[in-house]
């Protein structure tokens, strides 16, 4: 079936085609959930699909339904975040996800070491960004999404998008400049190159 279909039977309660559904996006959902959590991302994505079951009999299709799906999970990693703020007074991330595209570090033990600093620090600068801050810029630089697609995503207005994501920038790039690693990190006009749009 098509996945509209597969949304439609969903929607009237099929198991089956929600399960379908499921094994289409688990990996892109999991995937914007590691982005965003780290080492929870598998309960993330565990929230964001059981919310999509819950709503699926309102789904009015308005948004696709991938959009509305990884809204659903982009929630879902924002409420986490706060839960984990709550319980543990601050958040920690592993060293891993959180790259903003520094991942490739080259063939040697000195390149590789840098790579490995600079996505530290990139997570650890990420952590201390707002929620809003940190959603809008993951969901730009690492999920490669247009302005428009975030503004659909997280029903905001598009000037919203591009105002969250400018200060998003502009924060992570003072964080890092104040840990002296800003050389490895040049998010400003990457993505609307590859685009093709204005920042």
């Amino acid at each position: 079936m098509m996945t509209e279909e597969l949304v439609r039977a969903a929607a009237a309660g099929d198991q089956d085609a929600f399960a379908q559904l499921v094994r289409l996006y688990e990996n892109k959902v999991y995937s914007l959930a590691l982005r965003m959590c780290g080492e929870d991302a598998a309960d993330v994505a565990q929230e964001a699909f059981l919310a999509a079951w819950r709503g699926l009999p309102s789904f009015r299709g308005e948004a696709g339904f991938a959009t509305w799906l990884y809204r659903l999970t982009a929630n879902a990693a924002i409420d986490h975040l706060r839960r984990t703020r709550r319980q543990r007074g601050a958040l920690s991330l592993e060293d891993g996800p959180l790259g903003l595209d520094a991942a490739d570090s080259g063939p040697g033990p000195q390149e590789a070491a840098e790579g490995a600093e600079l996505r530290r620090a990139v997570a650890a600068g990420l952590a201390r960004l707002s929620d809003d801050h940190r959603q809008v810029l993951v969901l730009r630089e690492l999920q490669e999404l247009s302005y428009e697609e975030i503004a659909r995503m997280l029903d905001i207005d598009l000037g919203t998008v591009k105002s969250r994501i400018s200060r998003a920038r502009s924060a992570l790039r003072r964080i890092l400049l104040e840990s002296g690693n800003l050389s490895g990190y040049l998010p400003s006009n990457t993505a609307e190159t590859r685009k093709g749009e204005r920042p």
